[in-house]
């Protein structure tokens, strides 16, 4: 009797390991992404009306229109970098001013695709004044008192100076600014270059070590770079200054990137954003008070 209840002990046993395991699981509940959870909002994409138009009750009133692009960037990179280092960027450049929110980045530049190496999609250098032109007027017509131009591409710096010129003129005497921010790119990207050449790294154009070690930096484990081409990610040499590089591997880089790093892409990015912020308030001297007189 005592072997007969032990086996129908052991067989309810069984049967209750086979049943549950049987048993369809409970499905897991979404977590909310990292970006739906980062605070303080600052990002225009990732606000409701409500709160946009408290932020600018509060002093929010300068909006920064950061212009990406999409293109190939060497094997190594992907071609939506310019796009993922400007949300990035802008977004770090809002929280350091204290008083700006994020339009939505750009994500396309003055450029032109080429099946030679695809990844590109461009604009012509009118139609992406033209959008940046509507796109501060938009802004302003939102409520922003003051609207920053830039952009993470050499081609269109010129465009946006203009625009910004244009647009300054027009509403600075309705107590509207529209100013261009260019040491984010050009004066961020000549110092950071000397400081590589200075240390013995290589440097370069397109593709190149300060590009690929910023989207290392920013997501070199999450797929913004193919990090075991990294060994092999050298390109045509850097061409003296004014000319265009010789054209002999012919890759998409221009120059050296096998040395990048996330630390290297650190010192470029808090590079830019320290340089965007100061010129940003020298720009605009009294508008770019923290929101709160802090």
């Amino acid at each position: 009797m005592y072997r007969i209840a032990s086996t129908l002990v052991v067989l309810g046993l069984v049967a209750g390991t086979i049943y549950a395991q049987a048993q369809p699981a409970a499905p897991k509940q979404p977590t909310p992404s990292g970006a739906a959870l980062r605070a303080p909002l600052v990002e225009f994409e990732m606000m409701t009306w409500v709160e946009m138009k408290k932020a600018l009750e509060q002093g929010k009133t300068t909006a920064l229109v950061y212009n990406g692009g999409t293109e190939q960037r060497g094997p190594q990179n992907v071609t939506g970098g310019h796009n993922l280092m400007a949300r990035a960027t802008v977004r770090a450049i809002a929280l350091k001013l204290g008083n700006a929110i994020a339009a939505p980045v750009l994500p396309y530049s003055p450029n032109n695709a080429s099946p030679e190496m695809p990844g590109t999609i461009g604009l012509t250098t009118e139609l992406f004044a033209q959008i940046n032109e509507h796109v501060a007027e938009q802004l302003i017509k939102n409520g922003f008192k003051n609207v920053v131009l830039m952009s993470d591409h050499g081609a269109g710096q010129k465009e946006l100076k203009e625009v910004a010129q244009k647009l300054d003129q027009k509403y600075s005497s309705q107590g509207i600014r529209v100013v261009y921010c260019d040491e984010v790119y050009q004066k961020a990207q000549d110092d950071f270059d000397q400081w590589c050449k200075d240390h013995g790294y290589g440097y370069g154009g397109h593709a190149n070590i300060s590009d690929t070690s910023e989207m290392i930096y920013l997501g070199g484990q999450t797929g913004y770079v193919r990090m075991a081409l990294l060994k092999t990610a050298v390109g045509d040499p850097v061409p003296p200054p004014g000319q265009r590089a010789e054209k002999k591997i012919n890759n998409g880089i221009t120059g050296d990137a096998r040395r990048a790093s996330a630390e290297l892409g650190k010192r470029y990015f808090d590079m830019k954003v320290d340089y965007a912020v100061r010129q940003i308030r020298q720009l605009l001297p009294e508008t770019t008070k923290p929101a709160g007189g802090r």
